[in-house]
């Protein structure tokens, strides 16, 4: 039964550590446009904190012109995250948004 159990545990962990993988391989190859960043940055705040492996896949999903967009380190920055509790979120139009976001939907809500 508890050889069950652990073979079960680690058929779990390595699909989990596998699908975070592809989605980080994928999100490096994105390139997105200078204009759609600028945009999305003058509409949002993301929110992120040191560690976050979430916020980095988020940050890989930006791409190169992430400096476009104000990112606020929750770590560093713990004034600035009074209504934050998970990061990554996505502060747009006063609404909080929890979790990882493409660039589809970050211009859908921003209107972008």
């Amino acid at each position: 039964m508890k050889k069950d159990l652990v073979i079960s545990i680690l058929i779990v962990v390595l699909v989990v550590i596998l699908a975070v993988g592809i989605m980080s391989f994928k999100s490096r190859d994105i390139s997105v446009d200078e204009d759609i960043t600028k945009c999305i940055g003058e509409k949002a705040t993301l929110y992120t904190q040191l560690g976050c492996h979430a916020c980095e896949t988020q940050e890989n999903i930006l791409g190169e012109n992430k400096e476009n967009i104000n990112i606020v380190d929750c770590f560093y920055e713990r004034e600035k995250c009074g209504d934050i509790r998970v990061t990554p979120s996505w502060k747009i139009d006063g609404k909080i948004l929890e979790g990882v976001r493409s660039i589809d939907e970050l211009k859908n809500l921003t209107g972008c």
